[in-house]
């Protein structure tokens, strides 16, 4: 199997192509230093990762930026900090500012050479705006938690995904999933049959940061530790083709 097998990316956008966890970190950072406890970068983001996910399954249908205030009060409850006065609905609005990732503009513009690039992403269509802004990037199609009505992992995220790309043509075997989530993208991924390509992120730290671990260790077809190396051996692909 090579990268140019496929015809479209697909892409989860938060922790592959926007560093949201220096996003969640920094607007996390006023209730850290509240509370009796120094918790460390990853403490903070694994705090998150447990509520969201339990917050995602209780409330499928919320769109992101209203979930991730109710993430905020069920932090600061388990920290036992009181929250001020729009702090919780202010962690909502933060993903304007979660920056992107200092590769993902120019790979994806060089992908976008290639393949037809889709978005599906737990976020709301608002919020995802200012992140698209900051990808630099014209996307073929956007889906997002609040067109489906669900969260991933969700089944139901990956076979919407499915539909509307076979309405334009395109098998299962065109797509291949590019993500950073174990847990929201690679297992369901496999669940439905979806070639993968893990952006592993973290390759240099320990645990699973701001995603809940998943079950078990999901298959994979490709890793890469960045956009950057993901284009570059597209690049090494093509020159293998000649």
């Amino acid at each position: 199997m090579q990268l140019t097998d496929f015809k479209v990316l697909t892409f989860d956008c938060y922790g592959t192509l926007i560093d949201w966890e220096t996003g969640l970190h920094e607007a996390l950072k006023s209730l850290v230093a509240r509370s009796d406890i120094p918790f460390t970068r990853d403490q903070v983001l694994e705090a998150h990762a447990r509520h969201e996910a339990a917050q995602e399954a209780e409330t499928p249908s919320l769109p992101y930026a209203e979930l991730l205030a109710l993430v905020f009060g069920r932090i600061a409850q388990e920290w036992g900090v009181q929250p001020q006065p729009g702090e919780a609905e202010g962690y909502g609005r933060s993903i304007k500012d979660w920056p992107a990732f200092a590769d993902s503009a120019a790979a994806l513009h060089y992908l976008k050479r290639y393949y037809k690039l889709v978005i599906l992403s737990n976020v709301d269509r608002e919020s995802f705006k200012a992140s698209n802004a900051k990808l630099q990037v014209e996307f073929d199609h956007i889906y997002t938690a609040q067109d489906i009505g669900s969260y991933k992992p969700d089944l139901r995220n990956f076979e919407y995904l499915i539909r509307k790309l076979a309405e334009e043509g395109f098998r299962k075997s065109d797509i291949l999933h590019t993500a950073e989530s174990l847990f929201h993208d690679h297992m369901p991924a496999n669940k439905v049959g979806l070639a993968s390509a893990w952006i592993h992120r973290r390759a240099c730290k320990e645990g699973h940061g701001a995603t809940h671990p998943p079950e078990r260790m999901p298959s994979y077809n490709f890793r890469f530790t960045s956009m950057a190396e993901m284009a570059k051996a597209h690049q090494e692909a093509l020159r293998e083709k000649v």
